[in-house]
């Protein structure tokens, strides 16, 4: 008798806690609101101490004493973070975050990213050049089409990749000096290597961090804010290692690249944000 009690409890209890499930209300506390997100924009200028940088045509003088033009100015800007105002992290995702600025090419000085989270941001993290990681997939892997894709494109066309030791150009700066000592009178800057692929080299990487000076970049699903990045040229030639034209008039592969890496990784700052 004790077990069929027993056994006739635990069936009532077994069904009544179905019930209870399959009858079971939503929880009025989940009303986790939907992930809204909008459009920033960071806008490059390159410009040569407080004048804009003309190609071809203005002649600057550098600190030591050296005239100069520029014919060609390219660099990579890749790994793209954004701050927020709480100082969360934004990190763009990485098929959607390489970019190659060209002085000769406009279009590719505005960067629109998608897709970001909003909210207030109060800087921005980058990298200058292309990373070990992407470096080092295949040539015609899904991750190095577009602005990365050595077969056509402005990687191609601007010829942005060593063939003969396989890798990223991360910043091209090519013109014409007095004081250069290459026969044609040319200087020559191709600034690359991440590290090695199969054995170490220069790591020329560079990471880049700003802050927004008394503005807040506002993002949300209907304003667009605009940050304008200044890029100073000057500071190749001026930064921590002095750079001369005349003593450096092409430089590559050498150590000394690093030292070059290094100045234009303090190129850059933020000049104001405009909002759209």
């Amino acid at each position: 008798m004790m077990k069929r009690t027993f056994s006739w409890l635990s069936a009532w209890a077994l069904a009544s806690g179905l019930l209870m499930v399959s009858c079971s209300f939503p929880d009025e506390n989940d009303d986790t609101d939907p992930i809204e997100t909008g459009t920033i924009q960071l806008q490059f200028d390159n410009i040569v101490g407080d004048k804009d940088l003309q190609l071809n045509t203005t002649q600057y003088m550098n600190a030591a004493g050296e005239d100069f033009t520029v014919s060609k100015l390219n660099y990579y800007i890749s790994n793209i973070k954004l701050i927020k105002l709480d100082g969360s992290v934004f990190t763009v995702p990485q098929d959607s975050s390489y970019f190659l600025i060209r002085e000769a090419n406009k279009e590719s000085q505005k960067l629109t990213i998608r897709n970001v989270l909003t909210g207030d941001y109060t800087g921005v993290e980058f990298m200058v050049g292309v990373d070990s990681l992407r470096s080092v997939m295949e040539p015609d892997s899904p991750g190095r089409k577009g602005i990365l894709d050595i077969y056509s494109g402005p990687t191609n066309e601007e010829a942005m990749y060593w063939d003969w030791n396989p890798g990223y150009i991360f910043m091209k700066m090519e013109g014409s000096s007095d004081s250069a000592t290459t026969a044609n009178g040319k200087y020559y800057y191709h600034i690359g290597f991440f590290g090695g692929r199969t054995e170490k080299t220069i790591n020329n990487l560079r990471t880049v961090k700003l802050t927004f000076p008394g503005q807040k970049a506002i993002v949300t699903t209907s304003i667009v804010s605009n940050v304008l990045i200044q890029a100073d040229i000057q500071k190749i030639f001026n930064g921590g290692t002095p750079l001369s034209i005349k003593k450096s008039s092409s430089l590559m592969f050498t150590d000394s690249s690093r030292y070059v890496a290094d100045n234009y990784a303090g190129m850059f700052h933020v000049k104001e944000i405009k909002i759209n």
